[in-house]
């Protein structure tokens, strides 16, 4: 019996990564020492509060039961609390945040509350390739807009002025930038929800790279008028170490937030007890958590940056963030490079190709990486060159 797959799975292909490491870790079960330099999977453990937290929290009478659909109260203020400390954001705890199961999962519920079938969302490219699966999906249509080098790959408002808008419905940002490293200013965040205000858009500002190398973390939330036009998403993955643990959180007018409500409690279920408390605990860590891990991940970024020199790549040493954004050679195909790279000197590094057409000549590393393992890297470069 051929039972037939739904049409929109046509759509969409397996994401990149997923079906990559299926083919990485067959050749490591074969034997074959790989690197893997292309994933933004911190290595390092979370705040020892944190698991402390978690640890006791498990024992807490009800601990086990389903949870509230909006989170524990203790972790919205937590987050309203992080977001006026280290943004100067004012957020209402029991209206304009939403604990999420990690961020990705709200992209799709973001869409679900407000794309129709047939309407168009604006997408970076190069950008994360979510955005596109999640828009195509829903039976909405993808629409890309340009990030390029040579606009220190922010949007050109320009080009975007001469498109038919009529059928955006969402445009999505994501600063600082992933996988160019780009900031972000509070000047291009102001162009942005004027841009959204004149055409009705809704934009939804993706930032968990804030505090990883970055000195001005800045959220578009903090923008006059911003909550009219623009939700942001938030997450502890990366700046917390705490990926595995799937927790984020949407925040926006207390509206937008009932919206996507509609859609997640039909969806989900709220998560458990104990990582939300772990989560509020994070949240409220001191200043030396932030620059004990900017001190790794810089220490890492300068061997990185050997790693590309040797490969004949260039790079922008001011990017920011938990990547390093590298252009290959003029003509290189990065497709192709990344393979030789993989097959040669057993080393998984990102193409660039996979986040857009604008990502073609470029590769990303990953700084999750230890310096003993980067250090090898640069040794198999070294003699197999």
């Amino acid at each position: 019996m051929n039972i037939q797959t739904a049409k929109r799975l046509d759509t969409v292909e397996e994401y990149y990564f997923s079906k990559k490491l299926r083919e990485v870790r067959s050749l490591m079960a074969s034997g074959k020492p790989i690197l893997n330099m292309a994933i933004g999977s911190p290595d390092l453990a979370p705040p020892k509060e944190v698991i402390q937290t978690i640890q006791e929290a498990v024992l807490q009478e009800g601990a086990h039961k389903y949870q509230s659909y909006q989170g524990l109260l203790e972790l919205r203020e937590a987050i309203a609390d992080f977001y006026q400390s280290k943004y100067q954001v004012s957020l209402d705890a029991n209206s304009e945040i939403l604990p999420l199961i990690g961020s990705k999962e709200g992209i799709m519920h973001v869409s679900l509350a407000y794309v129709n079938e047939g309407d168009e969302v604006l997408i970076p490219n190069p950008g994360y390739p979510t955005y596109t699966s999640v828009t195509k999906l829903i039976g909405a249509t993808p629409v890309f807009y340009d990030l390029t080098e040579e606009n220190d790959w922010e949007p050109d408002f320009h080009s975007l002025s001469k498109l038919n808008l009529d059928k955006v419905k969402i445009m999505w940002v994501n600063y600082p930038n992933m996988p160019t490293g780009a900031s972000g200013t509070n000047t291009m965040f102001k162009k942005l929800i004027d841009f959204a205000k004149k055409h009705s858009i809704l934009i939804v500002n993706d930032n968990p790279y804030s505090f990883i190398l970055n000195d001005t973390p800045t959220s578009i939330l903090s923008v006059e008028g911003a909550k009219e036009v623009a939700l942001e998403f938030n997450s502890l993955s990366k700046t917390f170490n705490m990926a595995g643990w799937r927790i984020g959180m949407v925040n926006g007018s207390a509206d937008k937030i009932e919206a996507i409500l509609k859609v997640k409690s039909n969806m989900d279920s709220g998560m458990l007890q104990g990582i939300q408390k772990g989560a509020a605990t994070a949240l409220q860590i001191s200043e030396d958590w932030y620059k004990k891990m900017n001190s790794i991940y810089a220490e890492r970024r300068v061997l990185i940056w050997e790693l590309a020199t040797l490969l004949g790549c260039s790079y922008d040493p001011n990017m920011v963030g938990m990547f390093v954004w590298a252009k290959l050679p003029e003509g290189t195909n990065a497709i192709q490079f990344i393979d030789t790279i993989l097959y040669d000197q057993d080393i998984f590094i990102a193409p660039g190709d996979i986040f857009g057409s604008n990502g073609k000549g470029y590769i990303r590393f990953s700084l999750c990486v230890t310096k003993e393992d980067i250090k090898t890297a640069i040794e198999r470069i070294t003699v197999r060159a």
